[in-house]
């Protein structure tokens, strides 16, 4: 929760020397208003010296996603747009769901690569179809219960330990969960 991380960059800016503090935060701009929670702990942790950096990223307009797709994809924008109408409808442009989004198509085969063609296709109809949450959270956590209960398992249990873990102890919690 955000009264955690304020806690933890409240407790790190008074006791330490080091005023470095890494916390990727992701919210929509138009539920940001000045007395929201995250501007409060902005605030809160400019009293103890700690700069904060923020970089606010837009969503894209139909130019430059249907520019992405064709960047993406090495096909011309022309033959890009129809696609690119199709993701932006459904992503209004937020590059982190449009991200997401076109991993989820690879996988389920509605955009792949032809080898007979040898270019990426796709099938506009069913990716048209196709249900999405309006949400990006909903989004997420549905990629994350399609996978199976093992890899679920072993996301929750590696989140305890941080952005990264030495492969010594993936390998002892691997051998410890088959034991």
């Amino acid at each position: 929760s955000i009264e955690v991380i304020k806690r933890l960059l409240l407790t790190s800016g008074a006791s330490h020397q080091s005023k470095s503090f890494f916390f990727l935060g992701c919210c929509r701009g138009d539920e940001m208003t000045g007395d929201h929670q995250i501007w409060n702990m902005i605030n809160s942790v400019k009293h103890f010296s700690i700069t904060p950096t923020i970089v606010e990223l837009t969503c894209m307009d139909k130019d430059n996603m249907n520019t992405l797709v064709s960047n993406i994809l090495c096909l011309s924008p022309r033959l890009t747009q129809s696609l690119s109408d199709i993701l932006y409808h459904k992503t209004k442009g937020n590059p982190l769901f449009f991200c997401q989004l076109m991993i989820s198509l690879n996988r389920e085969g509605l955009l792949s690569v032809s080898l007979s063609r040898r270019r990426w296709e796709w099938d506009e109809e069913k990716i048209q179809m196709r249900k999405i949450p309006d949400n990006v959270a909903f989004f997420f956590s549905k990629m994350i219960n399609e996978l199976s209960e093992d890899v679920r398992t072993a996301l929750r249990v590696m989140s305890c330990f941080g952005s990264s873990a030495k492969i010594s102890l993936i390998e002892t919690l691997e051998q410890a969960l088959n034991s």
